[in-house]
């Protein structure tokens, strides 16, 4: 997920700060169980943006830049710190920017581009990476030690204004589809937008929910407005995801987050809840702070007539942060709102979505990048989460909402 303006304006200028003071440290042997149980099962992420920060890092499938997905200490995710903390199915986020969504076709071609460009790594490298189509994918290429890469596309633009492109999208390997990112669509509201063109889902929004779920993409209900959210429960035949999302418990008044009866009502259909690690998705004390640093630089910029963007305002922004330090959320932060959605339905409905590569500089310490799952793991376990109740966390409560839209779809075809 890329961030609305001000959001990323916030995100540069301040990180985060825990609602945690002190944490005991835990035993040798409880670091080892969690070592231990992010290589026995199957650890899934809901949202990785790699495509999209490549697509703007200029990458290009050449020999010198064949190392980047291989091992770099430029962005979140690369194979070897995935293989180190265990990650196996990161879901490429083939992000579609609301910029795009006034050009006709522009969003669709970005998304074939960025489809293209997750197919071309794992040809290059098929020993460590390969797309994957369903969970049964992932399940055989975890056995083989290779990472698989499913896709879900942020942003419904892509589908422009053709149902078709639903079922053309799924043929090209989208397992899920976010409805829509920080503006209104043709398809429904966004949770980021003051317009509320449709108060929900649109008239095509409906044909579109219906329709993923008839070819089997997953309906993802990260970024939408609140009404959109209660139109599709009320069409969906099969359950739906989160793909990136917390608890707006914590950060009350942050509509992006899903409330308390919204969570309930996600888990009554069967859905999941995969927790964002962006440190503003996590506590309102953060949010605020973000939004006193940026007020602050605003009006500094104000004052010498420049606007954000500028080479000047950079540099300005830059000085602030050195005088200004840094404080972000941290592990105890997200399993915190892992404890809540547990305690409001039960361990089966919440995963990952870390949104990696689409935060910025705001992730939790210890949770800085895909080699750091282990420290989650440990978190829980200190918390008295059992074994199995991991692995539902790490994939198979997101395997249970796959299996069932894929065996609907299956349906509809006999």
């Amino acid at each position: 997920m890329r961030l609305p303006i001000l959001l990323l304006i916030s995100l540069l200028l301040l990180g985060c700060s825990s609602s945690k003071t002190s944490v005991p440290s835990p035993s040798p042997a409880l670091k080892k169980k969690a070592e231990e149980l992010s290589k026995k099962y199957i650890i899934t992420d809901g949202h990785v943006d790699l495509p999209y920060r490549l697509k703007i890092s200029n990458f290009k499938l050449t020999k010198e830049y064949l190392g980047i997905p291989i091992e770099t200490e430029k962005g979140d995710f690369d194979y070897v710190r995935a293989k180190k903390g265990g990650l196996d199915v990161p879901f490429m986020s083939i992000y579609l920017p609301a910029s795009k969504q006034s050009e006709l076709g522009a969003s669709k071609a970005l998304a074939d581009t960025l489809i293209n460009m997750v197919q071309s790594i794992a040809n290059a490298h098929p020993d460590k990476f390969q797309v994957a189509y369903t969970a049964e994918d992932c399940e055989r290429l975890f056995e083989k030690g290779i990472i698989a890469l499913p896709m879900g596309m942020e942003n419904g633009s892509g589908l422009e204004d053709d149902l078709a492109n639903v079922q053309y999208f799924n043929d090209r390997g989208i397992s899920y589809i976010t409805l829509t990112h920080s503006k209104v669509n043709l398809i429904c509201d966004s949770s980021y937008d003051t317009i509320r063109t449709w108060h929900g889902l649109s008239p095509y929004g409906k044909k579109v929910v219906a329709e993923m779920n008839r070819v089997g993409i997953m309906v993802d209900i990260s970024h939408v407005s609140d009404e959109t959210f209660y139109d599709v429960m009320e069409i969906t035949k099969v359950p739906v995801i989160a793909s990136h999302s917390s608890c707006r418990h914590f950060t009350p008044g942050f509509e992006r987050n899903m409330d308390d009866a919204m969570i309930q009502r996600l888990a009554e259909n069967g859905g999941v809840i995969q927790i964002n690690f962006g440190s503003s998705f996590l506590s309102k004390k953060v949010q605020e702070q973000q939004e006193t640093a940026r007020k602050e630089i605003q009006n500094i910029l104000e004052m010498q007539g420049l606007s954000f963007g500028q080479p000047e305002a950079k540099r300005i922004i830059e000085a602030y942060r050195k005088t200004h330090a840094p404080l972000f959320a941290d592990v105890q932060t997200v399993a915190d709102h892992i404890d809540h959605v547990v305690k409001l339905t039960s361990v089966d409905h919440v995963g990952l979505g870390s949104d990696f590569d689409g935060v910025g500089d705001s992730l939790p310490t210890g949770l800085k990048d895909v080699s750091q799952y282990p420290n989650l793991i440990q978190e829980l376990l200190r918390r008295g989460y059992t074994e199995s109740d991991i692995a539902k966390i790490c994939y198979k409560n997101v395997w249970r909402v796959w299996k069932a839209v894929d065996a609907y779809a299956l349906s509809q075809k006999s």
